[in-house]
Parts: structure tokens; sequence; C-alpha cells
């Protein structure tokens, strides 16, 4: 499969022994697929073989479809109704014995009025299939253009998700370090404490049992601010937004918390957004540092840019 994006436009023309379609197809983005024909009464016909062609090849996009005819089959060479014609030589011949002047009726005058091939050249076999040819060739034509933006959104979105590897691997690389140093602080403002309380009794706190209060804050700290379950479903959340995008495989196991859904890659990169801007919320709010805030304020900024890119994909 491609990515595709829902943006696009496509136009074609076919000819048939009995004049040309013309049709061109435009698309933008919507959450479902919402067809618009805009053709005239005279091939509305067809409309029911278009939209099910549509329906084969499209599955999400606001789709608008204009369809027109040029007859190329003459008039003058479709076979008159005589009666009719003897008809009008009678009436005319009466006129003309009132008002002299009276002119002759135009050859095209004489087909439009006596219905000859007014059925003729709108068979809707010939016609539905002629606008069925013009559908799929302006169909190939807005593909071709859909498959082009979806490489280059999902070019946009892969850079993206590179980003936050790098801030999620930043991270990962600096907790050993915050807690080491919540460690330390942790000691020193605990000595201070315990001297502040107790001036004179302060040197007979042995250094174990001062190990021992400042070992269990820093483990329930450690507890409080521990981000590696977050980090590391980031990670696979990552992993399977890498395989959509390069495959354009939109059903996959479910990952994280939620459950994945079926159907369009837009509608699965949707799900992996939302998933991933969850951990990023959590990590915020698990935040020991200023630098894990910031982290988790960028890779906010980062899936947002994503989510709106994958908007557009189909």
């Amino acid at each position: 499969m491609t990515i595709r994006s829902m943006t696009a436009f496509g136009n074609a023309r076919t000819e048939g022994p009995d004049g040309m379609a013309s049709l061109e197809v435009r698309s933008v983005n919507s959450r479902y697929l919402d067809v618009t024909f805009r053709m005239p009464d005279d091939l509305r016909f067809a409309e029911g073989a278009l939209r099910e062609r549509l329906s084969q090849q499209l599955t999400r996009g606001k789709v608008e479809v204009r369809l027109s005819y040029t007859r190329t089959r003459s008039e003058t060479t479709k076979a008159l109704d005589t009666s009719y014609l003897q008809t009008v030589a009678e009436q005319l011949a009466q006129a003309r014995a009132v008002l002299p002047e009276t002119p002759s009726p135009a050859l095209a005058e004489l087909i439009k009025g006596s219905g000859a091939g007014d059925a003729e050249g709108f068979d809707p076999e010939v016609w539905t299939q002629l606008s069925v040819q013009a559908l799929e060739a302006a169909l190939a034509d807005m593909q071709a253009n859909r498959e082009r933006e979806g490489a280059r959104l999902a070019q946009m979105m892969l850079d993206c998700a590179a980003s936050i590897n790098d801030i999620v691997a930043e991270v990962e690389a600096a907790l050993p370090q915050m807690l080491s140093d919540h460690k330390s602080k942790l000691a020193a403002r605990l000595r201070e404490a315990l001297e502040a309380a107790n001036p004179g009794g302060f040197a007979q706190i042995s250094g174990a049992e001062l190990s021992a209060r400042i070992a269990q804050e820093t483990s329930l700290f450690s507890l409080r601010v521990d981000v590696a379950e977050e980090l590391s479903r980031l990670k696979s959340h990552l992993h399977e937004l890498s395989h959509v995008l390069t495959t354009g495989e939109a059903k996959a196991a479910g990952t994280g918390k939620g459950k994945s859904p079926g159907g369009s890659v837009g509608k699965r990169l949707d799900f992996l957004f939302q998933e991933m801007n969850r951990e990023a919320n959590t990590l915020g709010s698990k935040a020991a540092g200023i630098e894990v805030t910031r982290a988790a304020i960028d890779l906010k900024l980062l899936i947002e840019q994503m989510r709106e890119q994958a908007q557009n994909i189909e």
C-alpha cells in the first residue's frame, strides 16, 4: 500500500462514436468519503456507476466530480419523420396563404421539432461506459498526485519522529544523573533540617540512620518520577509509526493503553498520535526537572505537527 494525501486533482477526456466525455475530480480532506456530482441531467443515469467506481478506489475525502459532454455525431445525418415534414409543409402553405413572407424553417429546427435523435447519442450503456472510462483516467491522474503529496507528508512526519526519538534518548540518558543530583540535594536538606531541629544532638545521629533515611526518600522520589514506562511506550509508538508510514499498512496490533483501529492509514495515524500525546502528558506530569519539562513540551509540539499533517492522509 501507499501513503496518499486526500488533497488532489485529476482530469481526463474520452471519446467515442457518439461524442466526448470530459471529467474532473477534486478531493480535499474529510473524515469520511463524501462525493458530490456536478453533471448534466442528460448523463444523470451514469451517476450510480461512477459512484460505485469511486467507492472502490477511495476511502476518505470530500470529492467533487464534474462531468460534461460534447456530441460529435452530426445531427444533419439523423433520420427525419417524413409525416412530420408533410405536416409542417401543409402548415407552412396555410401560413403563406395569409402571410406570403413567412420564411421556411431551418433544418435544425425541423430536426428538433420532429424529435429526431433525442434519445440517439444518449444511449445509457454507451454514455455510461464513456463516462466511467473518463472517471478511471481522471482517478489515475489524481491518484498519482495524491501519492506524490502523500510521500511528502510521510517524510515530514518521519522527520518529526526522528526528533522525538532524539528527545526520548536524551531523557533516558539524563535520568540517572537526575536521580543522583536529587539524592545529593536531599542528603544536604536532611542534614540542615536535623541540625536546625536539634543543634546539639545532630552528632548523635549515626551515618547509617541518615543513609537509610536518604535511601528511603530517594526511593520514593524515584518511584514518583520514574518515566521509563512512558519512554518505552513512546519508542514502541515510534516504531509502529515508522512501520505505517513506510509500508502504508493501516491494520496492526494495538500499542500502549488503547485499542488499535482498523481502516485507513489516516485513522491509524490519528490513533497513534493520540497515544503518543498521552505519554507526553504523563511525562510532563512526572517531570523531576526543567529538562524533562522542556522535553515534554517539545514532544507535544512535534506530535501536534504530525497530527496536523496526518489530517490530510487518506
